[in-house]
């Protein structure tokens, strides 16, 4: 999880600027912050750690954080209306939330399980739950050993993505989109060529589109993959407020995780 917010704070200058380019500087840019991405994952986290209704936990973690700003549309609505009932959205939130189910999970089904439980409070089109589905699936795959190659046909077979392109070959065309089924492929791709945890938010970011979120799905698999280096770990949780490090220290505890991504 703390992967995903790496992406996702990392990625924050640029999701409207974008940079096609690996060596876009320092991995935190000065003015970079964590967005709706982050603010979503802990409410995932919080919903998963102590039992709460999922729905119920993201109203009030967005409400908390209502000014950070960068929220979807419908999303938006759905954040400060009464009803608890889905909308049947296939945006990429689906997939950038979702990491905490890949932490918890006890096996390959038990990740599915947990994210579709997550997921169907807001995101119920079949393409949206395909999306975190197959995030959460990467990360259990990810965490209990696979390697990337493994994961890539894993998730090819259950889910039909194409992962067999590259970030070069992604890059030039690549447009920006809030959908899964344009994002969520790209993303594990970013993670599943790279050479070590920076080596894949920087493969996320470098192909523009949405890039906080983008990097924010790579970024939770890339964790399960390579671990976190410490003084990027450290960076990382220097930007949240202590209510979101509370959900994330007990979150990785009920996993038996340390920061860095070791069981």
């Amino acid at each position: 999880m703390l992967g995903a917010i790496i992406g996702d704070t990392a990625g924050s200058v640029y999701e409207w600027q974008n940079v096609r380019r690996k060596d876009f500087g320092p991995l935190f840019d000065p003015k970079a912050f964590y967005t709706d991405d982050t603010v979503c994952t802990v409410a995932v986290a919080d919903a998963l750690v102590n039992d709460r209704h999922p729905g119920e936990a993201l109203k009030d973690w967005g409400r908390r954080y209502w000014e950070n700003g960068g929220w979807g549309g419908m999303f938006a609505r759905w954040l400060m209306s009464d009803s608890l009932e889905p909308y049947n959205s296939f945006g990429n939130g689906a997939a950038m939330r979702v990491s905490p189910a890949g932490l918890l999970a006890h096996s390959e089904e038990h990740a599915i399980d947990l994210a579709h439980r997550v997921t169907e409070v807001t995101h119920n089109h079949p393409e949206g739950l395909k999306g975190a589905a197959a995030t959460a699936l990467a990360i259990y795959l990810a965490r209990t050993g696979h390697s990337a190659e493994a994961i890539r046909l894993s998730l090819t077979e259950r889910f039909g993505y194409d992962l067999s392109r590259t970030p070069d070959d992604i890059r030039p065309t690549y447009r920006f989109n809030e959908t899964c089924q344009e994002t969520v492929p790209q993303a594990l791709v970013c993670a599943l060529v790279a050479t070590d945890f920076e080596d894949a938010i920087r493969n996320a970011i470098s192909i523009g589109g949405d890039s906080d979120t983008v990097a924010a799905i790579a970024g939770g698999v890339a964790e399960g993959l390579f671990g976190i280096p410490e003084a990027i770990a450290r960076k990382g949780w220097d930007y949240l407020p202590d209510d979101m490090r509370e959900v994330l220290q007990a979150l990785y505890k009920q996993a038996g995780i340390d920061i860095h991504g070791h069981q």
